[in-house]
This record gives C-alpha cells, structure tokens and sequence, in this order.
C-alpha cells in the first residue's frame, strides 16, 4: 500500500546485504567467508535436514574414502614397475651382462600396469556414483528448504515485509540456498577426500621410509603459514571490495532512476566525479585482493617444488646406500606432488563450511519468525457478508513504546461508502490492514456482521474482501492471467465485461496478442496508467463483499479517472467501500468521511458537514483546491 512504508511509528530496517561477488577467481578462503554468529547451534539445526539422509551419505562417504584409498595405493604399486625396469637396466650395464642374459619380465610390468589402471578405473567409478548419489540427496535437502522456507514466508504476518527490505528476504531464499547446495554437493565430499588423502600419503610414505617421509613432513608448516597468512590479508581486502561494490551499485542505480532531475540540475560532473571516487576506492581494494589471493598458487607450487627436491635428492643418496628402491622414490615424487593440494583444498573447504553456516543461519532467522496468529479451533466461514463493521475501541501500536491507535470508534452500515483521508502517518492504511487481519490489534475488536474477525478463518475474511492499491502489481503472465487472479475460473465473458467496466477492453484490443498479451520486461508499450486499468479489472471481475481503494486512479489520465470514477461507484453500489484518498476532491459523494490523525479519527461527517466545520478537513480541502488553482494559472 502506498502507505505502509510511510507510517512514522512503524520501525524500518533498510539493511541489505552487500551486493557483489566475493572475489572471483581466487580461492574461497581468500574470499573472506561470513561467520556464523552461533556455530553449534547451525550445525545442529542445519544436521537436522540432513539426519533423513544419514544412509546416503555413510554410503557417499564410504565411496568417497574408498576411490581415495584405491587412488593413494596406485603409485606405490606403479613404482614396482619402474623398479623392475631399473633392475634389469642396471644389470645390463654390468661386465657380466652378456654372461646373465637377463630379459626384461613384460609379463610383470604388464600385470603392474594393468592393476594400477584397474585401481584407477574402480576409483573412477566409485567417485562417479559417489557424484551421482550426492547429487541426488543435495537436491532432495534444498528442495525441502526451500519448500519450508516458501510455507514460513506465507505464513509470515505482514509486519515481517514491512520491516524488512525485499531485496535481503529474496537474497536468503535464493543465494543462502544456492549457497548450502553448492557446498553440500562438492566441500563435504572434497573435505572427507582432502583428510584421507593427507593421512592416506604420510601412511603410505612412512611404509616406503620413514626418514624420506620427515623430510617431505618439512614442506607442511610452510604450507599451513601460507595459507594463513595469505587469507587473513586477503579476507580484508574482499570485504572492502564487496562494500564499495554494493556502494557502486547503489550509485548507479540511483542516478539513473533519476537521470532527468540530475540532467535538468546539471549534476551530471558531480554524480561524475562521485562514481570516479568509489570506482577508484573499488579498483584499490580488488588490485590488492586479487593479487593477494592470487599468490596462493605460486608459493604452493614454489612449497611443492621444494618437496620434490627433497624426495629427488634425499631419495637419490638412499637409492646409492640401497636403502630404498628406484620405484620407491617414484612413488614418494608422486605423494610428495599431491602432499600440498588437499591441504589448500581443506582450508578452502573450512571457510566455505563457515559460509555456508552462516547462509544457513539467516534462512533459519527466517524459519523461526513469529507467525500469523493461527484461527482458533473453532474459527467459522462466511459464505457472504452484509458489509456492516464496528471498530469498538481498537488499540494498535507497531512499537509499544508509541502507540499509533487508541480507543479508536467507528460504526459503518452495510453498502456505505467510507473515505478516509488525513495526512501522511496518520494510520489510514494501518486502518485498513487491522480490518483484514494483516496485523493483530492489541485492544478492543473488529467486528464485520456482529462478528469479531479473530473468531473467522482469515483465509475466509480475505476472500469476502476486494483491493485496489496505487502501487500496481501485475505478474509475469498474460493480461488474461492477470486479469482472473482473484477467480481463476471465469469465463471469457466475464473477463471482457470487467475490462470493459475497467476501460480498459479498447486498449487490451489494441496490443497484438489481445488479453494473450504477456506482461513482463518487454511490455513497454504498456503504461503505469494501463495497468492500474488491469488491477482494477481484476477487482471487478472479484466482485467482493467489500472494497478497499486506496488511490485507485492515481495512475490514470484525468479523461479516464472520471470513467473510472463512474465505474467504482457502479462497483461500489450495495457494498461496503473503503476508500483512502489523498485528492479530496474525489471522495465528495461518500456516505462518511472519517479525518485522521495521529491514529485518531478527529473528524467524522459528510463532505459538506467537514466544509461547514470548518476544521482540520476543510483546511485540507482548501490547501488543496487553492493549490489546483495554482497551477492550473
């Protein structure tokens, strides 16, 4: 409602999360990951989606150590054939070559190489259906997410959208998901692979020589200070990237959804120079996070090449003392060579965990909001209504500290027409959310027939009740879709009679597709008048118990106002209005004018009655009549 975000007592949180990515390209540490605010108690909760699937994943995961083991054992054994060609190679270059004959065992080697290819395969194998069966019980654990989630926003009060921006709830539901599933299906896998693989290597090493092993053990606090070092400078600059990012975004967006006030005000050089500033701020921050980040590989790589002279040369000196074979010291280049990629890959999956913990945490903020009062048990359904409602001394506040609405009175027969006007943060608008039960007032009732609302099923309450809103909301469908949202079953007549109602047929007619036309990003053609015309055809084709305008005709032209004008009132004929009108000048004819103010009705009467008063009305009306006077000379 044109209101809701206005009132001066509602409390309003305008926080978004920063936009922008977190660095792409470099490593998920260096990206600064988010902490959770409560560890544990994401973990747990976040372990209860997971529980079902606890089978799946002891299967996943026995795969997973399994095509690792098969992995980590398949040098040591390759090794054996190059040992075997050492041999025979070295006997060759002896005097007694000629005298030993010795021929090359093909056989051997053959068998090696074929057992390794078979190890390699199975792992292979055991990893593609590790892959699939995770993909699978991923899936499965967002969809339920993202179910619950959609449920708990339905049943959310709408006090939780008003003090809320849109952009972060959507953020939660779609990134924060996006988020959980990525990390589900590649880090717990990669992590569980990442610890095998570092045990499974030192063991294998230690087999093969335990002095060789300590020597390549040399490399692994070298490599943990660098991962350390690197991300806790990295993570800084990330952050300052993803902040003047959101800042940037901020300032583009809004000078050009005001280009015509900064063109007419000359500011283009000022907004200019503002973008220049923050652009160069952004390219510091990611020049530095960037190249920070970007290190990791090279000293990883400089680390690993160190490692492989170690195991070269310390395992040269013991092949010369026979303390260890040629094969041998070719398996151990190899583990030596794969020693240092799971421990960057840990480090990056322990900050991606955190992340994800923390994406986690704020889509359960969202799962444990308060919720709409339920009905109670033996809530009732009104097939139809009359339209008469009491307001019997309502109190309402959306802060305790500051009460907007006390011991609030009003009594409208059936078939009135009640316009209610006042200024900006008077309560017009939360007048209306009480009636509909969109908040829950904290004194006295609301009756509509003799019966408290609290005592019908809301669901039931909404039906009976029809709204047209001054900010128009149209989805992505066609104008027919549009049209027949309040009565999906309507048939084509009654489509065409309530845009004609509408004044809107003529126009519908005029677009290519008719009422097939889709509404979306591509329907430029059609205007903010247009399709206020469409909501208001919507309302028809509803045909409520009783209305609610709020500044219906805002959007229109003032040749089509006055059609609509006519149309409402056929409309509103034998049905309770609400109608919240900020133009006195169109509520004239209605049955009761209630004024408010600061949450109280002050004024009550017909239009002329107000005038004759002389009082708060009447200084609106002539402020406003004066003011159309103005401008019209």
């Amino acid at each position: 409602m044109s209101e809701k975000n206005m009132q001066n007592n509602k409390p309003q949180n305008t926080r978004m999360r920063p936009g922008g990515p977190g660095g792409p390209g470099g490593p998920a540490f260096a990206r600064g990951g988010e902490k959770p605010k409560d560890f544990k108690k994401a973990m747990s909760k976040l372990m209860k989606y997971l529980k079902p699937h606890t089978i799946g994943l002891i299967i996943v995961f026995v795969l997973t150590i399994a095509a690792t083991v098969l992995t980590i054992r398949a040098p040591k054994i390759l090794g054996q054939a190059t040992t075997e060609i050492f041999r025979v190679v070295m006997i060759r270059n002896t005097p007694l070559s000629a005298f030993l004959k010795t021929k090359m065992d093909f056989e051997k080697i053959f068998n090696i190489l074929m057992t390794v290819g078979i190890l390699y395969s199975i792992s292979a194998l055991l990893n593609f259906f590790q892959g699939y069966l995770m993909a699978g019980i991923t899936q499965k654990i967002v969809r339920k997410m993202r179910e619950d989630v959609n449920e708990k926003l339905q049943r959310l009060p709408l006090k939780f959208y008003d003090g809320r921006a849109h952009g972060d709830i959507i953020s939660r539901v779609t990134n924060d998901v996006d988020l959980i599933s990525n990390t589900l299906q590649q880090s717990l896998t990669q992590f569980i692979s990442g610890i095998v693989t570092i045990a499974g290597i030192t063991y294998m090493m230690l087999t093969i020589n335990v002095s060789l092993t300590l020597l390549t053990l040399i490399t692994l606090p070298l490599s943990a200070i660098v991962t350390i070092l690197v991300a806790k400078h990295s993570q800084k600059f990330f952050a300052q990237q993803q902040k003047l990012l959101g800042t940037l975004t901020g300032q583009v967006e809004e000078v050009y959804s005001g280009f015509i006030a900064v063109k007419v005000y000359g500011r283009e050089e000022e907004e200019f120079e503002k973008f220049k500033k923050t652009n160069e701020q952004l390219y510091s921050a990611s020049k530095k996070a960037q190249f920070i980040s970007g290190i990791i590989m090279p000293v990883m790589n400089f680390i690993g090449n160190l490692g492989y002279i170690i195991v070269a040369v310390g395992g040269g000196i013991l092949v010369t003392k026979k303390s260890i074979t040629v094969g041998d010291v070719q398996a151990f280049i190899q583990y030596s060579r794969q020693f240092n990629q799971p421990i960057v890959q840990i480090a990056n999956i322990v900050n991606m965990i955190q992340s994800t913990l923390a994406a986690s945490e704020r889509i359960f903020e969202i799962l444990e909001e308060e919720e709409e009062v339920q009905d109670k048990e033996n809530a009732i359904e009104l097939e139809s209504i009359k339209g008469e409602v009491q307001f019997e001394s309502v109190r309402f506040s959306y802060l305790p500290e500051k009460p907007l609405i006390e011991n609030l009175n009003i009594e409208v027969k059936s078939g009135q027409t009640i316009a209610i006007v006042g200024p900006t943060g008077a309560g017009k608008t939360t007048l209306v959310n009480l009636l509909m039960r969109f908040y829950e007032i904290q004194g006295g009732s609301i009756k509509v027939d003799g019966i408290d609302i609290r005592d019908i099923k809301k669901y039931n309450l909404r039906k009976h009740f029809g709204m047209v809103l001054q900010d128009t909301w149209l989805f992505n469908g066609t104008i027919k879709e549009n049209i027949t949202y309040g009565k999906e079953q309507a048939t084509e007549e009654e489509i065409i009679n309530a845009a004609k109602m509408a004044h809107a047929h003529h126009f519908i007619l005029a677009l290519p597709d008719g009422y097939d036309t889709v509404i979306g990003e591509d329907t430029a053609n059609i205007s903010q008048g247009e399709k206020q015309l469409i909501t208001i055809a919507r309302a028809f084709l509803a045909n409520p118990d009783i209305l609610i305008l709020d500044e219906a005709t805002s959007n229109v032209d003032t040749l089509t106002e006055i059609y609509i004008q006519r149309a409402m009132r056929d409309l509103m004929k034998g049905r309770t209005s609400f109608v919240i009108a900020h133009r006195l000048s169109t509520i004239k004819n209605a049955d009761m004018i209630l004024v408010m103010n600061e949450g109280k009705i002050i004024e009550t009467g017909t239009h002329e009655e107000l005038l004759h008063k002389g009082g708060f009305y009447a200084e609106m009306y002539r402020s406003q009549f004066l003011g159309a006077m103005v401008e019209s000379a």
